[in-house]
């Protein structure tokens, strides 16, 4: 294939963005942001696991001391309504079964408001838990939500530099030869880099250094030859600077 020396030399510069777009490409799915929110997102999943049992703790002990509490109500009625007849009086018998249950539904609610105020206590100790998770959870969300912030920022700046370089390449490809740009495509494809600088003897993709018939080949090429290397096959652009 034949194209002009400055054809070649241009090609270059299409290289050079499209390698800044593989870059700014790469750099978007490498933001530590990504990472981080990833991480953060694994965290808030296991706190969120936390917190439900947490509060199915918290819920079983508060319907435990509501059923406590019924009992114990249901003890001081009748208590009162025990309490009621002994005043009323009545027969000796009578009144001393009275002051027996009395005393055997003391003895009940005593055991009951013992219980509850146990199951009060570890009530306590699950709330604390409760709250220390859900104040967790929240520090959690909050970087999540700094960290989103902080990869929407850096997204938005990668893709205005990314239409800045797609813009300059669209003329720049548009005004080389149109068969140099589709063997430049096809190779950059292929192999992720299309074309590259000889630069003192070597290859500037490879950079495998050019010698014997590989070197009297490229040097006795004349200037318009397309010359490819080797070893890699990408097109090795010739300027002064490439020590031949």
């Amino acid at each position: 294939m034949k194209a002009a020396p400055e054809a070649q030399r241009r090609l270059l510069d299409l290289q050079a963005i499209d390698t800044a777009l593989a870059q700014l490409t790469h750099r978007r799915k490498t933001l530590p942001e990504l990472a981080e929110i990833d991480a953060v997102a694994r965290e808030i999943s296991a706190l969120e696991d936390e917190r439900v049992r947490a509060q199915v703790a918290v819920d079983d002990l508060d319907r435990d001391i509501s059923r406590y509490e019924k009992d114990i109500e249901q003890v001081r009625i009748r208590k009162e309504r025990d309490q009621q007849r002994l005043n009323s009086g009545g027969a000796l018998k009578e009144i001393e079964g009275l002051e027996h249950e009395l005393a055997t539904l003391n003895r009940r609610q005593s055991e009951l408001e013992d219980a509850e105020l146990e199951l009060m206590e570890q009530r306590e100790t699950a709330a604390a838990a409760l709250a220390d998770v859900q104040e967790r959870l929240s520090a959690a969300t909050g970087r999540r939500t700094e960290a989103e912030r902080r990869r929407d920022e850096t997204l938005g700046e990668l893709t205005k530099e990314q239409e800045f370089k797609t813009g300059a390449r669209v003329p720049l490809a548009a005004d080389l030869p149109a068969d140099l740009v589709t063997l430049y495509e096809k190779i950059r494809t292929e192999t992720g880099m299309g074309a590259a600088l000889v630069y003192a003897g070597r290859c500037g993709a490879c950079r495998i250094e050019l010698y014997g018939a590989d070197l009297a080949r490229v040097k006795a090429a004349p200037a318009d030859d397309v010359v490819r290397c080797e070893e890699c096959r990408r097109i090795m652009v010739r300027t002064s600077e490439s020590g031949l």
